[in-house]
């Protein structure tokens, strides 16, 4: 999962965001491994339940907890996270205390993990018990340094962040601050229905800040910005108080060191926090957004934060800035420092790992800001630098889209297919091209079928074909490619052919899966999807 800006991430009972000085920190627990500290992270790299089982079963035995990665080699805060926190000396210091597991998405047999623990999103972090109970998830897009804090708290934390939340929801005067920092700083963006169900993430973030007056005020502060992001999520309640909410998020974001504790959410949610608060077109709205601008600008220039992070920052000022429309023109001043930014950036940053974090956005806001060209021209170079340039093939296709080149557009989704590595990857790449033949070439039912077939050859061979990431990106071609046989009367003959062909070459992939195995039954789900209405099918996936 690509950390959001929550497009993929949230008062009525605001009360207050109190407390805007910043709290002092706790102390981090000290390490007990009496053995040297080792250069780097000893990552059991794992993609079977044999290997996972092993991994808990030496967890077990030296009486520690497992830490679960989940991640990719293309994901752009997957990269963030290997460049910034797991090379540090006091991460490495601390995974001496906890069994290191690395499930590469892309590993045979990984995404039937990615099922077993409820996992989906890259990267997602999971403290467990040796017992295999839950702990906590983790949230990767704060700063290195909070992030140890949460680490730290998380191995410490003898409940499990469940117990934790019930006990808020039933019985808020009974937490401590330890609970009520674990809570704040779960990532409910990975939750995956382990803490909520489907639509309860708004009125349960809304309920514990309503509850947290009695929390450290920097832990208040992140439950209560938490519960006005979930708050502008299609649904969710409206706030009973919005222009308090909105006063005391004013007041915030003029304290420099309390908006720097809470970054990642100004950073990744600025436009959503403005539509919830400030009506449009109203002075509300227009003073609030000066204010996170102002606050974004001190992100940017923090030298203290990473390049990823500074990066984040500013990309965030283009959509506030966008918010007043695709067409309106973005101010000067912003479009210099952008072009600035882009520049130090790409000269700065030499790793790899961090490259793939901060280039990607770095060309997301120059497209964002209407410079195009630009932006394709840095990614065209990085290209030639990146370990995973089909992540930056698809950012130019997404670029000539939005140009309305739909030719060039479906050239670098077709390249990003074929130079993709990885099996999950490669489904997910494959249907992608797809779904955007189906959007912008309908007509051309020859390349549409030959794609869609490509897609179904990679399932072949494949141990979890039809698991979790891997199952969803063929449930949502296969829907598109229903509707897309069903669109035009004049083509509907021709297109059902297409439909019967390619059902045949999926059928027979089914029936070549034993019959005890439950992925013959999700396969046969996605068969029916393909000829029926595009409804999406059911499957082992979660």
């Amino acid at each position: 999962m690509i950390f959001s800006r929550s497009s993929a991430a949230g008062l009525a009972l605001l009360g207050l965001l109190a407390g805007c000085s910043r709290p002092s920190d706790p102390p981090a627990a000290p390490v007990t491994a009496a053995a040297p500290v080792a250069s780097s992270v000893a990552w059991l790299k794992a993609g079977t339940d044999a290997e996972v089982d092993a991994a808990f079963a030496r967890a077990a035995a030296e009486g520690k907890p497992v830490f679960l990665y989940w991640g990719a080699t293309w994901c752009p805060p997957c990269n963030q996270v290997k460049a910034t926190i797991f090379p540090r000396a006091d991460f490495i210091e601390r995974s001496q205390g906890f069994v290191p597991v690395y499930v590469d998405g892309d590993l045979p047999g990984a995404q039937k993990l990615g099922e077993r623990f409820k996992v989906r999103g890259y990267p997602t972090m999971v403290l467990f018990r040796p017992d295999g109970s839950e702990l906590t998830r983790l949230p990767g897009e704060v700063d290195a340094g909070k992030y140890l804090q949460v680490l730290a708290l998380g191995l410490s934390e003898a409940q499990p962040v469940k117990a934790a939340l019930a006990r808020a929801l039933s019985q808020p005067a009974s937490l401590k601050a330890e609970d009520w920092r674990q809570l704040a700083f779960y990532s409910w963006d990975t939750d995956e229905q382990q803490l909520l169900s489907p639509g309860r993430k708004a009125a349960t973030l809304q309920q514990l800040a309503a509850a947290s007056a009695a929390a450290p005020p920097e832990v208040a502060t992140r439950l209560r910005l938490q519960a006005l992001v979930a708050a502008a999520e299609p649904g969710a309640a409206k706030l009973e108080d919005p222009a308090a909410a909105r006063a005391q998020l004013v007041a915030l974001l003029g304290d420099a060191a309390a908006s720097r504790e809470q970054q990642d959410i100004l950073a990744n949610s600025p436009d959503e926090l403005v539509a919830v608060l400030g009506p449009a077109g109203s002075t509300e709205r227009t003073e609030l957004q000066a204010a996170l601008d102002a606050a974004l600008v001190r992100l940017n220039a923090d030298t203290g934060l990473s390049q990823g992070d500074r990066m984040n920052a500013l990309v965030g000022r283009v959509e506030l800035a966008r918010l007043a429309g695709a067409k309106a023109a973005l101010p000067v001043p912003l479009i210099e420092q952008l072009r600035a930014d882009v520049a130090r950036a790409d000269r700065e940053v030499t790793s790899e790992d961090e490259r793939q974090s901060v280039i990607p956005s770095a060309a997301h806001a120059l497209a964002q800001a209407g410079l195009f060209d630009e932006s394709d021209k840095l990614l065209e170079a990085e290209l030639k630098r990146s370990h995973s340039p089909y992540y930056a093939m698809l950012q130019l296709a997404s670029n000539a889209r939005k140009r309305g080149d739909a030719q060039a557009a479906l050239g670098w989704y077709e390249r990003a297919f074929n130079e993709s590595r990885g099996p999950a990857t490669r489904v997910q790449w494959g249907a992608g091209y797809v779904n955007a033949l189906l959007e912008l070439a309908p007509q051309d039912s020859a390349r549409i079928e030959r794609a869609a077939a490509g897609v179904y050859g990679e399932l072949r061979g494949q141990p979890d074909a039809f698991y979790a990431r891997t199952a969803r990106s063929v449930e949502r071609m296969n829907g598109k490619l229903a509707g897309w046989a069903q669109a035009s009367k004049p083509a509907r003959a021709e297109r059902a052919g297409v439909i019967k062909r390619l059902h045949g070459s999926l059928d027979e992939l089914c029936h070549g899966l034993p019959e005890a195995d439950v992925q013959r039954t999700t396969c046969g789900e996605l068969g029916r999807t393909l000829l029926a209405a595009p409804k999406p099918a059911k499957s082992t996936a979660t």
